[in-house]
């Protein structure tokens, strides 16, 4: 497979990925994500960013959430995002710690 193609390939993998996680299941907490798989939406949208940057574009934070959520990002957590118990919170600042370190967002 040459390059082009397997990039074209992820990039399809990917917005299936972000198609399943807007889409398909919105009700799946982004804290439930972190503490399962140690990643979430806004890690997501980070990665983006960062993406972004290697490619000398610059993109703010906000501007890639609202490129990953389709939407301002407040507006999701409206719509979509539920009070975490303070275990899960407990839970998340652990895997947060372990898996993004200084990037919070």
């Amino acid at each position: 497979m040459d390059d082009a193609t397997r990039t074209e390939i992820e990039a399809a993998a990917f917005r299936r990925l972000r198609q399943h996680l807007m889409d398909d299941r919105p009700d799946v907490q982004n804290i439930d994500l972190m503490n399962l798989a140690g990643f979430c939406r806004n890690c997501l949208s980070r990665w983006m960013q960062e993406a972004a940057a290697e490619h000398g574009i610059e993109m703010s934070k906000e501007a890639a959430r609202e490129a990953f959520y389709g939407m301002p990002y407040d507006d999701w957590k409206a719509a979509h995002q539920t009070e975490a118990s303070p275990e899960k919170q407990a839970a998340f600042d652990t895997a947060f710690a372990e898996n993004v370190g200084q990037h919070k967002g």
